[in-house]
């Protein structure tokens, strides 16, 4: 892989992951993680063994139902407390959402 190339995936992962950490907005927050899954898939494909591939074709779809799941939870909670806002995540069937998303997010 070029080294600039890994070096921008890098960065990329850096990035995402300052974007989620700070973030008060559940869209921000999304965006954060999404930055970091399109940043680590390249890295996990690099070695061009078909197990390689599999394993980030895999890891792409766990991260995209996981997303969906994100996102969906965001809704429920912005639809019953009528606010966007992170900490404001006081709806049980959102917080069991958000929960197993981010259990997926970090397997």
């Amino acid at each position: 892989m070029n080294p600039y190339a890994k070096l921008t995936f890098l960065m990329s992962l850096m990035l995402g992951t300052a974007i989620t950490i700070s973030s008060n907005h559940w869209m921000s927050a999304w965006a954060g993680l999404e930055i970091n899954t399109l940043a680590i898939i390249p890295l996990i494909s690099k070695s061009h063994h078909p197990r390689a591939i599999e394993a980030a074709i895999k890891y792409f779809l766990v991260q995209a139902a996981a997303s969906t799941l994100l996102l969906f939870a965001s809704m429920i909670n912005a639809w019953n407390t009528g606010q966007w806002d992170i900490t404001q995540l006081n709806h049980p069937t959102s917080s069991m959402l958000l929960t197993t998303a981010i259990a997926m997010k970090s397997a």
